[in-house]
């Protein structure tokens, strides 16, 4: 039985495959009677986040991310499919292995069943928690602009660029999010000054846990939850290196790239986590050792962190508490 509703924002890490454990957190939320006025994410959290955004059910999302052809998503060229030569090139030439046009195709067409096509379908009003008027929107994700050499943060920032917010796609933005280096192509961002490659913003930080925190001095109206699938470590172990990570079966020629890769971020997630004010609001659920580019994920393990993201969030909602949050850390961290 749901209880009353209650407010929160919500902010989804990035974390590749591993995205179908944040739609299990979201589920137990929205069970104990959770409703989200703002959504970030980061690479696989901005696509939970926007399908969430748009007002998507976490039981039909985790329909649809069961169901996933995850392979699929890794769409090739004319050079990709060059035997041994063509996946190398490709990189090289190309700055990313996958194109990303069947994740566009997908995302935008669940979006456009929502009703959502650009960022202006979901503006808020001023809810008088002290936003700015220039991030009233109900979704924002990160990205990273390696033209410029910056952390964007999009709808917010595309009047940096000349662009009107509202007139941007949301899977424009999400599309930039999941392009993980190498791995995905850069996403084009053209604009009045020229033109801007945009890749996964878990390459500057995969967990934004403060983008929503007040920045006046003044007392939050609602929780910020966070979800982060890290490995779980035994209690006192430093919180460094990735144990478990298995090696991705695809792509072999860059094995080594995507473990630097999810090494760095899981390694860096794991050093934010150990600040208190930080773990205080972060459901850190289990990646139960799948690497977050193994696309060839079966669907047993789907299901296996779909409950690893359930078991979290019921374990982090016992022990949680608002007020106690706010009296501990927020004059020290501004939350």
């Amino acid at each position: 039985m749901k209880s009353d509703q209650r407010s929160a924002d919500l902010v989804l890490s990035g974390g590749g495959v591993l995205g179908i454990a944040h739609v299990g957190v979201v589920s137990v939320l929205e069970e104990r009677g959770y409703r989200f006025e703002r959504i970030a994410g980061t690479s696989a959290g901005s696509i939970v986040g926007s399908l969430l955004a748009a007002g998507m059910p976490s039981a039909r999302l985790g329909e649809i991310m069961r169901s996933l052809d995850y392979p699929s998503f890794l769409d090739k060229d004319k050079l990709d499919r060059v035997p041994l030569l063509g996946p190398p090139l490709s990189v090289v030439l190309e700055n990313g292995y996958a194109e990303g046009g069947r994740f566009v195709k997908w995302l935008g067409d669940e979006l456009a069943e929502l009703g959502v096509s650009t960022f202006g379908d979901l503006r808020l009003d001023d809810d008088g928690a002290g936003v700015r008027a220039e991030r009233r929107w109900k979704l924002v994700v990160t990205a990273a602009d390696v033209t410029r050499g910056q952390f964007v943060r999009l709808p917010w920032d595309y009047e940096r660029y000349g662009l009107d917010p509202d007139e941007q796609p949301v899977v424009d933005a999400v599309r930039a999010s999941i392009s993980v280096p190498y791995l995905f192509e850069p996403a084009r961002l053209r604009h009045p000054g020229g033109e801007s490659l945009l890749v996964d913003g878990g390459l500057i930080s995969n967990y934004p846990i403060d983008v929503f925190d007040r920045r006046d001095g003044g007392r939050p109206l609602r929780p910020t939850f966070g979800a982060i699938v890290v490995p779980q470590l035994p209690e006192g172990t430093p919180r460094l290196g990735v144990p478990g990570l298995r090696a991705a079966r695809l792509l072999p020629p860059f094995r080594f790239l995507e473990a630097l890769v999810a090494t760095a971020l899981a390694g860096r997630d794991q050093g934010y986590l150990a600040q208190p004010w930080v773990r205080a609001r972060s459901i850190e659920v289990d990646n139960l050792g799948v690497n977050p580019f193994d696309f060839s994920i079966r669907s047993e393990v789907v299901d296996e962190l779909y409950a690893s993201g359930r078991r979290a969030a019921t374990e982090f909602l016992e022990r949680w508490s608002f007020p106690d949050y706010v009296d501990r850390y927020r004059e020290s961290t501004a939350a």
